[in-house]
Formats: C-alpha cells, sequence, structure tokens
C-alpha cells in the first residue's frame, strides 16, 4: 500500500514541471489567475476568451433592437420568438457537444463548433425579414454551448481542492460576453454611423456585426492551435499512443442519463444560468421603454447586468470549495441552495421597483447572486460522474439553455405580461425550483437533509460505472484517481471515522478487483 509520505513524494516530483503544485494526476493544486503557463493556465484563458467571444455574438441584436425593430418590422412577438430562439438551439448543441468531449477532447470538440457558427454572425447583417433575422440569431446561439467545453476542460486540468474556483472564473468572465455586448454594440454602431460611409441607421447595425463575428473566428483559431486537452496531452495524441483509452460511447451516454443528479443539476442551473440569458436577452429593451431611456445609456444600464460577471461567478465557485473545505459536499449544495434562493427574491423585488436608481441598485444584487449561483452549480457538478463528466456537464448546460427558454417562453414572449411582472413571477419560479437541490444525495458524502450511507466510500461510487470486464483491464484507474483526489468532500464529521475504513478498502482495490457497493 502506498503510505502518505510516498503520494507526497510523488506529487513534489510530478510538480517538478509546472511553477506550481499538481497533484497525481497532473491536475492544478492552485489557481495562478495571471499565469499563462502551458498547459492548465493557458487552457484556461483560451477557453474563457472562446466563450466570451461566443457570448457578444450570440447577445450582439439585443442591444440594437430598437434600431433593427423599426428596419425589420419586428412585432413583439417576433422579438420574443428571437429571444427563444437564441437560447433553444444551443440546448442540443450542449449535449452533443458533451459527448465529443468525452470522446476526442475539449479543444477540437469547441472550436469546431465556433466555426460552424461564425458564418450565422457575418450572415445576421444580411437579415432582411422577421423569419431571417429569427434564423441568424438561432444559430449563434448554437456556440453557447462551448461553455460544456470550457466547463470539462477546466476539470481535467485543475484537482477538485480548486476546480470550483477554476469553472467559476472561466465560466464568469465567459458570461460576461453578454454585458459587454449590451455595452459593445450601441458603441460601435454609433462610432460607424458617425465616422463611416455607413452613415444610415439602417446600414451601421448591420456593419457593427462584423466585429463580434472576427472575434469568434480568431478565439476558435487560438484553442486550435495553442490549446492543450489535458495536462499531459491532447486526447487523439494520447488515445493514438496507447496511452488513454477510447471509452464507448454508448456506455458514457448510458452512465450520464442514469444519474438522477444530473437531471437535478440541470433543472438548478436552468433557473440560474437560464435566468441570465433571459435578462440579457430583455434587459436593454426594459430600460429603454420602461424607464425611457436612450439607446446608449440603456446600453450601458444594461452592460451592467452582465459586467459583475468579473467576480461573481468566480465568487460563487470560491464559495463553494469554501463550503467543502469546512462542510464536504453538504456546504457545496447548502451554499448552492442559499445563494440561488436569494436571488429568486431579489428577482421578484426588481420587477415591482418604479424608481430607475433602485431598480439599478436591485439588479446589481440579483445580478450577483444569480451569477454566483451558477458557480456554485459548477462546483457540484464534475462530482456527478467521472467517466461521463463530459455528457454530466452536457446535461447540466442544456438545462441553463432550457431554462432561458421556459422563462422566454413564459414571461418575456409577446404581450402577455408586462416586462416587469414577467421579472416578478420569474422570481418566484426561481425559489420554487431550487428546492429539488435537496434531492441530491451522494451516498459517501450526504445530502443537504442527510448525512452519509455508512461504510460507502468514493471508491465505491466510482466504481460503479465500470463493469468486472473493464476493471480487470485496468480502465477503470482514472476514476480511481479521481476518487482519491475527491475525499475532501467529505464534511469534517465523518472524514476522521472513516479515514481506516477507506485505507482498508484501498488496500483491498490494489490486491483484487472487487465489485462496487450496490449504491444509488
Amino acid at each position: 500500500m502506498v503510505t502518505e509520505n510516498e503520494k507526497n513524494i510523488g506529487v513534489l516530483e510530478v510538480s517538478k514541471k509546472y511553477s506550481f503544485p499538481v497533484d497525481t494526476e497532473n491536475k492544478a493544486m492552485t489557481f495562478p489567475l495571471f499565469s499563462v503557463e502551458k498547459p492548465h493556465m493557458r487552457a484556461f484563458h483560451l477557453c474563457w476568451f472562446q466563450y466570451f467571444t461566443c457570448f457578444i455574438c450570440t447577445f450582439a441584436a439585443p442591444p440594437l433592437l430598437p434600431i433593427i425593430r423599426d428596419n425589420l418590422n419586428l412585432t413583439a412577438s417576433d422579438i420574443g420568438n428571437a429571444g427563444v430562439g437564441s437560447v433553444s438551439g444551443a440546448i442540443f448543441a450542449r449535449l452533443a457537444l458533451g459527448a465529443a468531449c468525452d470522446l476526442t477532447g475539449p479543444r477540437l470538440a469547441s472550436a469546431t463548433v465556433c466555426f460552424l457558427t461564425v458564418p450565422a454572425v457575418f450572415l445576421s447583417s444580411m437579415a432582411s425579414s422577421p423569419a431571417t433575422f429569427f434564423m441568424m440569431r438561432f444559430f449563434t446561439g448554437f456556440s453557447l454551448a462551448t461553455f460544456v467545453s470550457t466547463q470539462y476542460w477546466m476539470s481535467c486540468m485543475f484537482s477538485p481542492k480548486v476546480v470550483g474556483l477554476a469553472n467559476g472564473q472561466s465560466g464568469g468572465w465567459g458570461n460576461l460576453g453578454g454585458g459587454v455586448a449590451n455595452l459593445l454594440m450601441p458603441l460601435l454602431y454609433n462610432l460607424i454611423l458617425n465616422n463611416t460611409m455607413a452613415n444610415t441607421p439602417f446600414v451601421a447595425w448591420r456593419v457593427a456585426f462584423f466585429v463580434p463575428a472576427f472575434m469568434q473566428m480568431f478565439a476558435a483559431f487560438a484553442v486550435m492551435l495553442l490549446g492543450q486537452d489535458l495536462p499531459d496531452g491532447n486526447f487523439l495524441q494520447l488515445q493514438k499512443s496507447g496511452e488513454m483509452h477510447k471509452d464507448n460511447a454508448k456506455k458514457i451516454v448510458y452512465h450520464a442519463v442514469t444519474n438522477y443528479r444530473g437531471w437535478i443539476t440541470a433543472i438548478g442551473y436552468g433557473f440560474s444560468f437560464g435566468v441570465e440569458l433571459a435578462v440579457n436577452n430583455i434587459v436593454v429593451y426594459y430600460y429603454y421603454d420602461r424607464f425611457n431611456l436612450n439607446l446608449s445609456l440603456a446600453g450601458i444600464v444594461g452592460a451592467l447586468f452582465g459586467m459583475v460577471n468579473i467576480f461573481s461567478r468566480s465568487s460563487g465557485g470560491l464559495f463553494s470549495d469554501f463550503m467543502a473545505k469546512k462542510f464536504g459536499m453538504r456546504g457545496r449544495l447548502w451554499g448552492w441552495w442559499t445563494v440561488q434562493t436569494l436571488s429568486g427574491v431579489m428577482c421578484i423585488i426588481m420587477g415591482r421597483l418604479d424608481s430607475l436608481s433602485t431598480s439599478i441598485a436591485v439588479m446589481m444584487i440579483f445580478s450577483f447572486l444569480v451569477q454566483a449561483a451558477e458557480g456554485l452549480c459548477f462546483g457540484v457538478v464534475p462530482f456527478v460522474s467521472r467517466r461521463s463528466m463530459g455528457v454530466v456537464q452536457g446535461i447540466s448546460g442544456a438545462g441553463g439553455n432550457a431554462g432561458a427558454v421556459i422563462c422566454q417562453v413564459i414571461f418575456f414572449r409577446g404581450s402577455q405580461f408586462k416586462l416587469e411582472d414577467g421579472i416578478t413571477y420569474m422570481g418566484i419560479i426561481i425559489i420554487v425550483t431550487t428546492l429539488s437541490l435537496t434531492t441530491i444525495y451522494f451516498p459517501q458524502w450526504g445530502g443537504m437533509l442527510a448525512g452519509p450511507k455508512p461504510g460507502v466510500t468514493e471508491e465505491d461510487y466510482y466504481m460503479r460505472e465500470w463493469d468486472s470486464e473493464e476493471q480487470q483491464q485496468g480502465l477503470h484507474k482514472v476514476s480511481m484517481k479521481f476518487a482519491e483526489g475527491s475525499r475532501n468532500e467529505r464534511s469534517m464529521k465523518f472524514a476522521e471515522g472513516s479515514r481506516n475504513e477507506r485505507s482498508s478498502k484501498v488496500q483491498s482495490i490494489s490486491v483484487e478487483i472487487t465489485q462496487p457497493t450496490d449504491v444509488v
């Protein structure tokens, strides 16, 4: 049996290759934010920037809607349908991209999505009717699937001790693109209108779309040329050399869809990230119409909602890691439920306010809480499954877009509700759906309402995804390494009492292949 000192010596020897400590899987154990060292931190900066450009492209249209509406004669229903289209396509794209990450790696999968969707951004400038406007927004929205590759990539590069922060920071800076789009597009429009030959409003907005399109194309090339899938190399190279097993796609999907925890995280994410997407689609329009602001000022106010992502989502990830350190997985779940419920409360209040200054202040608090909840969500998601991590993240990410579609269709499509009433009702839905988090239970760690099941270890939970034949071939070893790294998810109350039991089970696994404990 390997002693704790021998493990530490191994970590130190591996760390000599890097300027920061890594674990036995070469995953970074710290998060030096401003480093660009390859492969860990370079992957971080590449993936968040790529996702950032996709967000800008997807939400380039909403801040210019007052102009586009007049040019294309859009009705309220047309605008609502286009908003639904912009977030609905990515539901299926995220599911597919999750499987692609498991099979080919996040670098190739994400760059391919960007290359396939960037033509739709260019063609947005040629929209001539409500139908073509809807189609361009629909296909551009597929690029939001890159969120899945972003979270998958970070989960491959960073250890469980800092994965919440890494996922939160990359996702948050990517989501920042929604706020930047609200600020950037009106500025580009005015710059083009006043300083170029495109000096009519109905031409200037079209030319403005070329800027985000070129940004997304540049990001895709950067990921392909400069990125690396894993600390040890790229997926396809490792599979070709035999250093990495090419997994069975059917089994990856099966273990993901049969793990109920992934569907619950999808619900939770649907009413945090989904709410953010819905608000991105209407926030400029809301302040433009309700408070009679001009387009540039409404764009600045709308940008504030998304700009909070500079620190909000990463704060959620950091808080998740902090709660795990103190209380294990149960702490992550309680933290997530608390923050997301409070975001629902602030959403209700925002819809009831008639004062511009107070509305903006409450919007900022609401924005921080809902985005922090997203970070807290993906502090939990990486632990749902190791073998099917990509598909589980795809399901959770798709839940975010599904939530956006639900909110957009029910509350912000057509004239069924005033925008302020829609915002209030959306807050109520946030509070109700967040109660589903109480059903997430990990037998080795517990849940919000109950402690862990006696005798169940991390190895038991993650080994159940491999059958006896696969275990005989040693294919489960990656999951066992992950199980070892995730032991800090036990709360302090149960960690000491289970230490000897875990040690004996690890020793038993090293001698002979055992059948996993039957866990749910």
